[in-house]
């Protein structure tokens, strides 16, 4: 008697039906290749972004996939993310009635319980590895407060409502723009006009001046490099800028990856950011 099928709901709200654990899997996700990886099964990647550490062939970035080359390793299923991916290669994709899996965790926890996802689609037991994830400890008191930025030229940077300062926020660190909206055009999110109806876009990201971020006065200033590379430049204006502030550098990945990766991570993050 063959097995029963497996659905999964994904983050679309959306119910994924697959009719058996799947032997082809395309990631789109870097993150979500690691996880793949770490449950334990890697050698059902056949397709991958070029962003992705791990097998399989290339199939593009993660804003530029080759919805063709997705389709000739004819998988059984796309592990996708609504952020990370636009939503153009995903709906070709699953035109072509090939599952797709579309996560968007915001918090550490929904990472946690994506990777717990992944293991039920996979059908592969991973019990201790999610139950380290769920054992990570709990959000504790801000013992400082931190701008993170993630572009220049906009600088923009994110709210409380992002996976990345949600995991700040389980290190102990506050997000000081966690209650900016990012406002529409680029002149209101500057202040220079009145905004106008956001209309269902992202309003997770705003731009915001260096004026705006003196006035908030944080106590660390997070650099990553990614998704914008921060170096000694960026550097050189930020402490021009908030000479109270200590200035950090951390990993992306530490920061942005969800699932498997900050089982590992979180621990690690905090450490750096009690002893800056």
């Amino acid at each position: 008697m063959p097995p029963p099928p497996i659905r999964l709901n994904d983050d679309l709200g959306r119910t994924v039906a697959l009719a058996r654990a799947p032997e082809r899997v395309v990631s789109l996700v870097p993150s979500d290749t690691y996880s793949v990886i770490a449950l334990g099964a890697g050698e059902r990647l056949v397709g991958r972004t070029r962003y992705c550490d791990g097998p399989g062939a290339v199939v593009g970035g993660t804003k530029d996939v080759d919805v063709a080359a997705v389709l000739a390793l004819a998988p059984e299923l796309v592990i996708a993310n609504q952020e990370e991916n636009t939503r153009a290669a995903l709906e070709a994709i699953a035109a072509e009635r090939v599952p797709v899996l579309v996560s968007l965790p915001r918090r550490v926890d929904e990472g946690i319980a994506h990777l717990a996802r992944l293991a039920r689609a996979f059908g592969v037991e991973a019990r201790e590895l999610i139950k380290r994830g769920y054992a990570l400890p709990p959000m504790p008191p801000p013992h400082a407060r931190a701008f993170v930025p993630i572009w220049i030229d906009p600088l923009m940077t994110l709210n409380a409502d992002t996976f990345g300062s949600d995991v700040l926020a389980r290190a102990g660190v506050a997000n000081v723009f966690g209650d900016r909206l990012r406002l529409y055009p680029l002149a209101a999110d500057l202040g220079k006009t009145a905004p106008r109806d956001a209309a269902g876009r992202d309003v997770r990201y705003p731009r915001v001046t260096m004026e705006e971020v003196r006035e908030r006065d944080p106590d660390l200033v997070v650099l990553s490099d990614e998704p914008y590379a921060f170096g000694p430049a960026e550097e050189a204006q930020f402490r021009a800028a908030l000479p109270r502030a200590r200035i950090v550098y951390v990993s992306g990945k530490d920061l942005f990856w969800y699932g498997a990766w900050t089982i590992d991570a979180l621990p690690r993050l905090t450490a750096q950011l009690t002893a800056a």
